[in-house]
């Protein structure tokens, strides 16, 4: 990642993020929840990327360093958390459930203030308890296992890359495994010593990340399924609401 901005304070706050914008590489001393309630919001760590829709949100722990990236149109907000308040208990980046009840209370704790009201942050009791709510509902988001690392084995760097550059491609491990140099079994193993997931399970989450980002680029259900590999728009139709909890279409419309 590039050279990484410190910002002790995590912000408060809505933005709106045009397509393709981005957020540069930085680091904050607070817990930070990221949520974009339109477009695909993609949280890049040393460790991996995570996706997430309008139904998802992104836990960062304090002092994570991160770049945000803009899929379509990006509406993004972000609740920033006193490193004390950890009411998820975790120490490593999540991708997080957002029921509708949820979704309203981060529109509403980082809606701009009227003129006159406190801004975020300033101790209003309002926001105190708003705030209250939105932490105990947040420890109760499931985790969904939506995350994309990133390998770190010369072999697995080369082999990734590839399937990066055509989250299509059919080949096997084992014949991809001779364009990088090594045996089906060794790339198996370190699949899952490096990345903690199977060939399969690491090549479906690719294809899941790319077709979030072709949906949100406007590009028809159909065209996503081939371009990302699956054989037909049924079976890719299936296998995105498993994972995102609703069908693509149903998702370009969000």
């Amino acid at each position: 990642m590039p050279e990484t901005r410190l910002l002790p304070n995590a912000p408060t706050r809505s933005q709106w993020i045009e397509a393709g914008g981005a957020i540069t590489a930085h680091r904050h001393d607070d817990h930070q929840i990221v949520y974009a309630a339109r477009g695909v919001l993609a949280v890049t760590t040393a460790a991996g990327t995570w996706a997430a829709p309008a139904n998802r949100a992104v836990w960062i722990p304090a002092g994570t360093e991160h770049a945000h990236q803009a899929h379509g149109g990006l509406e993004l907000h972000l609740v920033g958390l006193d490193a004390a308040d950890n009411p998820l208990g975790l120490d490593e980046p999540a991708v997080l459930t957002v029921d509708p009840l949820l979704r309203e209370l981060i529109l509403a704790y980082t809606r701009a203030p009227d003129h006159g009201d406190p801004a975020p942050g300033d101790g209003d009791p309002a926001r105190a308890r708003l705030r209250a709510v939105l932490l105990d509902r947040l420890s109760a988001s499931p985790q969904q296992p939506v995350h994309l690392p990133s390998p770190t084995a010369p072999v697995l760097v080369a082999l990734c890359a590839i399937l990066r550059a055509d989250p299509g491609e059919r080949r096997t491990l084992a014949a991809l495994g001779r364009e990088v140099g090594a045996s089906e079994r060794t790339l198996s193993r370190l699949f899952r010593a490096d990345l903690g997931m199977t060939f399969p399970q690491w090549r479906t989450q690719l294809r899941l990340y790319r077709a979030l980002v072709l949906l949100a680029e406007g590009l028809p259900v159909t065209a996503v399924a081939h371009t990302c590999g699956w054989a037909s728009a049924g079976a890719f139709i299936d296998v995105f609401r498993r994972a995102y909890g609703h069908t693509p279409g149903t998702h370009r419309t969000r």
